[in-house]
């Protein structure tokens, strides 16, 4: 194993996440751009937390979401920035996001267990667009007659979200957090990433 001094570490693991498609973690970073390096797990969290910290005062942020760390630019931008992009984030409607909702706090959850809490079907459009959108998938079926599916959230729904887990979803108490983060998801996308 090749060894490498702090300053290479800092540069690659940086340019590592700039440049990767998705988030990534720790483990991730040692077993590809540092499979080579003699570089411990701990050593790679703590640049992480280094830049981290470099990066907060900035209009660039390294966050940690779905398990791993990408960079993307402060929330606060992101109306300014839209202007960047030609196409405009679908609206999504209030009965697309109930439904996501139930998903994401309920889970793994049938589609009628959705449509008994919501009190109205769910249309094969809104589970359509939750799938295409990559933020729900069918991870089993029900050990019941009929043997429904069962639905729950994907990392990419915690990506689009800015969710490390879901354990950072907002209590359902706290209904200004709540009514942020959908409509994060009705505006627009929370914050631009690369």
């Amino acid at each position: 194993m090749s060894r490498i001094n702090d300053d290479q570490l800092k540069q690659l693991i940086e340019a590592a996440l700039f440049v990767a498609d998705g988030p990534m973690s720790a483990r991730g970073l040692k077993q590809t751009v540092l499979a080579e390096f003699a570089v411990s797990t701990g050593r790679i969290n703590e640049v992480l937390d280094e830049l981290e910290l470099d990066y907060r005062p900035r209009g660039i942020q390294l966050v940690k979401v779905a398990g791993g760390y990408r960079f993307q630019s402060h929330p606060e931008l992101s109306p300014f920035l839209g202007a960047l992009w030609q196409e405009r984030a679908p609206r999504y409607s209030r009965a697309l996001l109930e439904t996501l909702a139930l998903i994401a706090y309920r889970q793994p959850v049938t589609r009628g267990e959705i449509e008994k809490v919501r009190g109205v079907s769910v249309s094969a459009n809104i589970m359509r667009t939750l799938s295409d959108r990559g933020w729900i998938a069918i991870i089993g079926h029900k050990e019941v007659p009929g043997r429904p599916a069962l639905y729950a959230t994907t990392d990419e729904f915690l990506q689009y979200f800015c969710l490390d887990s879901l354990a950072d979803l907002p209590s359902l108490e706290d209904e200004q957090a709540l009514t942020t983060l959908l409509d994060g998801a009705t505006a627009a996308e929370p914050s631009q990433t690369h």
